[in-house]
């Protein structure tokens, strides 16, 4: 059995209301082991067969939509992607670590998207922004709240939905898988 994390985006935000409990309940119906929540934010740490996890992320989509009527994007990861998106953030320990992210997205995106981004972003704020594989590693320098880098604006430039956590939760997350 492999220990993964799905993140869920949209969730207790924008009307987008569920419990925790109705989560882990979902995941247990579909016979997924382990299955622990952290936070109640979306995060669920879960044992299952060791497989690609684009499969994983597709039911867990449709599953939000059928069961709760809820449209989220859900990042699957392995520990070891995870402790990857702490350790290869080049932020880490440069700023106060609740500012600093991973946004984990559906692909890799073209890197002529992400120069895009970063140049019709340029004027905009001082966040800094580096690319991981399937993530965008992010220092919002000043707080989340007031930024213009937002999660619209990144997947309108790059083509492709993601969900941030900033490196202080993954790194709790972490010691729970």
């Amino acid at each position: 059995m492999t220990r993964y994390l799905a993140l869920f985006g949209s969730i207790n935000v924008g009307g987008n209301r569920l419990t925790m409990a109705d989560l882990r309940y979902a995941f247990e119906r579909e016979e997924f082991e382990n299955v622990e929540t952290v936070v109640a934010s979306g995060n669920v740490l879960f044992d299952f067969d060791e497989r690609p996890t684009g499969g994983l992320e597709e039911l867990f989509a449709h599953m939000m939509l059928d069961r709760f009527d809820i449209d989220s994007f859900v990042a699957v990861r392995t520990k070891e992607e995870v402790r990857a998106a702490v350790e290869d953030n080049p932020f880490v320990g440069g700023s106060d670590d609740k500012f600093v992210h991973t946004h984990f997205l559906a692909a890799d995106p073209a890197p002529d998207r992400f120069e895009v981004m970063m140049r019709d972003y340029a004027t905009r704020g001082p966040e800094r922004v580096a690319m991981g594989p399937r993530c965008l590693y992010i220092d919002y320098v000043n707080g989340v709240g007031d930024s213009r880098l937002t999660a619209a604006f990144i997947e309108r430039r790059l083509g492709c939905r993601g969900t941030a956590r900033n490196v202080r939760s993954l790194a709790r997350i972490l010691t729970k898988m």
